[in-house]
């Protein structure tokens, strides 16, 4: 095979790793602040299930995750799986699977605030409503933010679990490849493209960070 040949295979798996980077981050970054509300519901019942639901998603490998979401209807309600299916299983299993991280790291930023400014905002006549999303949030933000980078650069390693579902991600172009040219070239090609998406994550976030820290 030529090797611009294989170069756009590896290309067209590097769109399909992105796609599953972005759509993964744009749902489980809203769903993560949901679980954590209620992780952190003074209801025990709605507290109890958001603690289990964080436990498992954390307790279990994704990439078993990805496999209950994809055999599980067809095993369980005998449903043909399909490619709308396919691409169904991975938004959900690595949505959920990573809301129940990110629901973590925004609850340790909610709780690391002071009282004192919960306090303040009261007494300035602040609803709790007007005090979480004026004050409280954008300061987690802040503060949450290398956390979240650190598991967005491992988001972009975990993209290549998708081989389990027979998804053309980068890894999965660069296995075939590797199979039908018997030698390591499309995996070093793999490894590179990896790296720089890593960098221009870490690159990104850390540009995000410094805008955020406007007051240093």
């Amino acid at each position: 095979m030529e090797f611009s040949v294989m170069l756009d295979l590896l290309i067209k798996g590097t769109v399909m790793t992105a796609e599953i980077f972005f759509v993964t981050l744009v749902l489980s970054l809203p769903l993560g602040l949901l679980v954590c509300f209620g992780r952190m519901s003074k209801n025990i019942i709605v507290r109890s299930f958001f603690k289990f639901y964080i436990s498992v998603m954390r307790g279990t490998p994704l990439m078993l995750q990805l496999m209950v979401f994809y055999f599980g209807p067809y095993y369980l309600f005998h449903i043909q799986i399909t490619d709308t299916w396919k691409q169904l299983a991975w938004i959900l299993g690595f949505s959920l699977n990573y809301a129940a991280y990110f629901a973590e790291i925004y609850r340790g930023g909610i709780e690391s605030m002071p009282r004192g400014q919960y306090e303040a905002a009261k007494i300035l006549g602040y609803s709790r409503s007007q005090t979480f999303m004026r004050i409280i949030l954008p300061q987690v933000i802040k503060r949450v933010m290398p956390s979240i980078t650190n598991e967005a650069i491992t988001l972009v390693k975990d993209t290549s679990l998708a081989f389990t579902l027979s998804i053309m991600e980068l890894f999965n172009q660069a296995k075939a490849l590797a199979a039908r040219e018997t030698n390591m070239i499309p995996y070093a090609i793999a490894a590179l493209i990896y790296y720089v998406f890593c960098l221009l994550v870490a690159f990104v976030m850390e540009r995000v960070e410094k805008k955020m820290s406007y007051y240093r």
